[in-house]
Parts: C-alpha cells; structure tokens; sequence
C-alpha cells in the first residue's frame, strides 16, 4: 500500500499507454511501459529517435536493450521503484545501434514511476545527443575564445616589439663616465635636444634636474650589479609615465649600459577598461603605415618579424615567408656589410645611421641608413633593425608641393616606394596645416582631421613637428620626468 507522502497511481495503470505516448510526444523523447518482470510492454518514441528502431524493444527485457556496462543502472532504477514506489534519480545508460539501422549507440537518461503497487512501470527518457551536441558546441565556442584571445596576445606581442623597435629612445652610454656614445633619432624626440647636443656629453646634462637622480641610481645599479634593471617616471608634459631600462654591456672590454625609454601608452589611457585595446591599435598603426622599414632578427640575424615597409623593401609579399631567412642573404649582401652589422649590433648593442647597399636581382642596389639596437630585456635577446630608403627627402625639404623632387625619382625608385613618400609628406602638410589653423591647439586640431588627440600626437613626432614654433603651453615643449 502506498504512504500517505505517496500518491495513488493505481487509477492510472489502464492508461500507462496513452500516457506513455503523451509524455514521449510533449515532454520526452521516448516512453516506455514495462510489466512487473522488467519486459517492455510499449514504445512510444519521439521523432528525435525514431531511426534507432526502438519500437523493436517490445517483448524484451528492458535491461537487454542497454550496453552491457549499464545493465546495473537499469536494474537498481527498477529495484528503487519497486521498493519506494516514487520517481527515480535520473540514471544515464547507452542502447546500443540497431545493427540494421547503422549510427552511433543512443544515449539516454531515464527516470521512472510505478503506476500503483502492482501497475505497471513508466519511464521517460531524453535523448542525450542533443545535449552532447551543445556541450561540443560550447567547447568548440571557448576554443574559438582562447584561439582568438592567444592570436590577440601574439599580434599585441608582434606589434609591440616592432613599435619599441621603431620608437624608443636608444643610447649607449660609457659605463664609467655616463658619456652618450650614441643615440638614435628617437632619444633626440624624448630628451628635447639636438643628437649633437646629446652624443658626447654625460646623459645628466640631457635630463631635467628632477630625474637625474633615478636616472643616475638606476645606471649605478646596472653598473655595479652587472644585471639589467627598470624604473618608471611620470612625464610631467604629457599624461601618462616613462620606462626606462638600463643593461649592461661589455665591449672590447670597455663596460657600456644600454639605456632605452619608452612610454607607456596603457598608462597615458583615460579608461582601464580600453588602455590596452588603444595601446595596441595606437601601435597597429605606427607600425603599419610607418615608411621607415622595421625588421627584428634573433640573436644571429635570422628574420623573427617585419612590417608592410620593410617588406616592400625586400621585394616580399609574405611575413610568412620572411620568417628565419637571414637577413643579410635576403638583403643580398655582396660585400658582407650586413653581417658584420649583425655581429657589430650583438656586441656593441647599438648602431646609428649606418649607410648600406639593399641588392637586388636587376644589379642596381639601394642605398639605405640603417639604425639597430639589442633588444635584451626579455630572455631571448634579439635585434631590432630600422631601415630608411637614402633616396627619401627629409620631410622639412619637402616644400609645399608633395611632389617636389620625385618625378625626377621615376625609373629609378618604385612606384611603391614613390607613393608612400608622397602619402607621408602629404599627411605632414595636413597636420602641419591643422595646426597652424588651430593656434597649435592639439586636441582642435585633432578634431579637424578626426582623429584621437593620441594619434595626432604620434604623427606630430614622427613627422618631427613638435618644434614648429607654436606656444609653449600645446606644442613642442619636451617631456619632462619626475
């Protein structure tokens, strides 16, 4: 006799077919009816199964219709409602294929009732492939999302090396005396002052007076460690803070430090939310649409990355393709000028305008100036090189007409080349045009051309305009530390 916490079904039994079809057609995929000695009396099957011909399992035991590992989960459900007499715990079995139908084995989670104390037993089962299915799907969605965030980290990677490469400030430093040994063009943007200013004379007299002392701790440091070291100072110009790195070096037993500085755009954002997703595309597009050609090398020259620039440069359609090739076999290196650059790069850490010849398979060489730095604040040293076609007239000679000077370059440069000397001096002219409109205000000018004040502000420095002359207050007055 059932509890009073137990209903009555026995009402029910007469109808346990009708019910069994009711409940497979509006809440399950399949319903079966089984008699007191576990013999399948009634299929009901639902459209999702159908091809698996359960309806053949009438007139069988209803534990021979399961692969034989889950024979024991069928038998402890019969066993759980013949005892309790109230629905099962859900119990997940696999059927194997009809061997005529062909597929795959159907897997199905059961629960059942008994339609009274001695009625018959009702189960409903849900096919389990559907749910399988968007398991797959959400396993291949979060693949897709690791995929996509790992492929985001690699370009963030890729583009920050190439930005660092053509935008720190570089300069190697006598480790005894401070003395500036060289500086590339960047130092000059950073420091305020003249390469001339800066090259021969301690690294001290080319800062404000509130970084010197970080400035000069940190080159102690590196010097008497012997290790690379890194300090942040805030710009007190601009938003936003300083890196600045400082490794040791020894060449030809004279100890010289490599100090480089960078911005931190992520720092100068205004949302956290959005700082590294605009340091990236602020990057993109440096190292996209720069006309200097940017390549980074391992430690022994072979090709690890290049922008679209330094591709044009080498005749390549593909990074892809670029990637291990020796530099100075791609760079058809007749005289060996390009590898002992490399050795010359890995040992003295830096080189500055360096004038040397690109082949080419026609037998007229391009000259080039060429600037390259060690990149030895990660673990794997490798080299940055910065590579400026010798036929491109500085930007302030340019003259009014963006043209001035290249129609007499047709033949001898190619035409690639030609127009992305003519898209940079036409953007300097624009820029330089908002400007002058605008009072020197920044952000106006900015606006004018529509886009950020942050990009405008990188165009200003790579066109060198930061020193045109406008107040103080908005334009060309240089970064200082803190």
């Amino acid at each position: 006799m059932p509890t009073p916490l137990e209903p009555d079904l026995s009402a029910l039994s007469p109808l346990a077919n009708e019910l069994a079809t009711t409940i497979a057609r509006v809440a399950s995929d399949i319903a079966l009816v089984i008699d007191k000695d576990g013999v399948i009396s009634s299929v009901a099957e639902g459209a999702a199964v159908q091809a698996h011909r359960c309806g053949e399992w009438v007139g069988q035991r209803w534990v021979d219709t399961v692969s034989t590992s889950t024979r024991s989960k069928i038998q402890s459900l019969l066993d759980e409602v013949s005892q309790k007499g109230i629905v099962s715990r859900r119990r997940e079995v696999s059927h194997p294929a009809h061997p005529n139908a062909g597929g795959e084995e159907l897997p199905v989670t059961w629960s059942a009732i008994r339609l009274g104390v001695d009625g018959p037993v009702l189960a409903v089962g849900r096919d389990l492939r559907v749910v399988a299915a968007i398991q797959q799907r959400f396993v291949e969605a979060q693949q897709d999302m690791e995929r996509h965030y790992w492929n985001r980290r690699q370009a963030e990677s890729r583009y920050q090396l190439l930005f660092q490469v053509a935008n720190d400030a570089v300069l190697a430093l006598d480790a005894n005396t401070l003395v500036v040994l060289e500086a590339n063009a960047a130092s000059a943007v950073l420091l305020g002052h003249e390469l001339s200013l800066i090259q021969g004379r301690p690294l001290v007299d080319s800062l404000p007076p509130s970084a010197r002392v970080a400035v000069a701790e940190l080159l102690a440091n590196a010097r008497s460690t012997g290790r690379a070291g890194e300090i942040r100072v805030r710009a007190l110009a601009t938003a936003g803070a300083l890196d600045i790195s400082a490794t040791p070096f020894l060449v030809d037993d004279q100890q010289q430090l490599l100090l480089r500085a960078r911005r931190d755009e992520a720092v100068a954002g205004t949302v956290v939310d959005s700082a590294d997703s605009l340091a990236l595309s602020r990057m993109a597009e440096f190292v996209e649409t720069t006309p200097d050609a940017v390549v980074i090398t391992d430690s022994v020259g072979n090709i690890l990355m290049a922008n679209p620039a330094f591709l044009r440069l080498s005749r390549c359609s593909d990074e892809v393709r670029l990637r291990g090739q020796a530099l100075p076999a791609l760079l058809l290196d007749a005289d060996g000028s390009w590898a002992k650059l490399v050795a010359r790069v890995r040992v003295a850490g830096m080189v500055s305008n360096a004038a040397l010849a690109v082949g080419s398979l026609d037998g007229n060489p391009q000259v080039v100036r060429v600037s390259a730095a060690l990149m030895a604040e990660s673990e794997q040293a490798c080299l940055g090189f910065i590579l400026r076609p010798g036929h491109r007239l500085p930007a302030h000679l340019a003259g009014d007409d963006v043209l001035a000077g290249l129609l007499d370059q047709v033949g001898r440069v190619p035409l690639a080349d030609l127009l992305v000397e003519v898209a940079h001096r036409a953007e300097r002219q624009l820029i330089e045009s908002a400007l002058l409109r605008t009072g020197g205000q920044r952000a106006t000018a900015a606006d004018a051309l529509g886009m950020s004040p942050e990009a405008l502000e990188l165009r200003i420095q790579r066109h060198g305009l930061s020193g045109m002359g406008y107040p103080t207050d908005v334009v060309g007055k240089p970064p200082l530390f803190n």
